[in-house]
């Protein structure tokens, strides 16, 4: 007995499978689904293709999708800003001078990486009779309000 599906059934099938997603945390039958609309457009161009090749498409396609989406997609979607995270967590934290304190007042620093959501905080000094000029690095080593107490680092 021949098994045969269309490849309209095939688009079908990957429609219902990434309509699935919806319901689902993860992005995986996205990929199923679009495997089978693949395989779909083949059987479709292709009419004489047979379904264990079909089957061989589906799998290999959703496969392919699956690795590109943890390889190269889900990577760059990670957060990474340190908003929301505890103060503990910014202490160490380095960035660079971009205003320096005037007569015993605050400066400016910047961070590569946002701060609790920030990447420029006021600053003061950890020690009062540190020189600190523009382009300097610094590092956290408490907070002081809603300003931040570093300490120069050594280049």
């Amino acid at each position: 007995m021949e098994f045969d599906i269309l490849w309209w059934q095939w688009v079908v099938l990957g429609i219902a499978l990434t309509t699935l997603e919806i319901f689902l945390p993860s992005f995986i039958s996205l990929w199923f689904g679009l495997g089978a609309i693949i395989v779909g457009l083949i059987a479709w161009l292709f009419p004489q293709t047979g379904f264990s090749v079909e089957v061989l498409i589906w799998i290999v396609s959703s496969g392919v999708f699956v690795l590109i989406w943890f390889k190269y997609f889900k990577p760059k979607m990670v957060d990474k800003t340190k908003a929301g995270v505890s103060r503990e967590a910014a202490m160490g934290e380095r960035g660079q001078v971009i205003k320096p304190p005037f007569d015993g007042g605050r400066g400016i620093v910047r961070f590569s990486l946002p701060i609790l959501g920030e990447d420029e905080w006021q600053f003061v000094c950890k020690d009062s009779d540190a020189s600190i000029v523009a382009g300097d690095k610094v590092a956290i080593v408490d907070f002081s309000g809603n300003a931040l107490v570093v300490e120069k680092l050594d280049d």
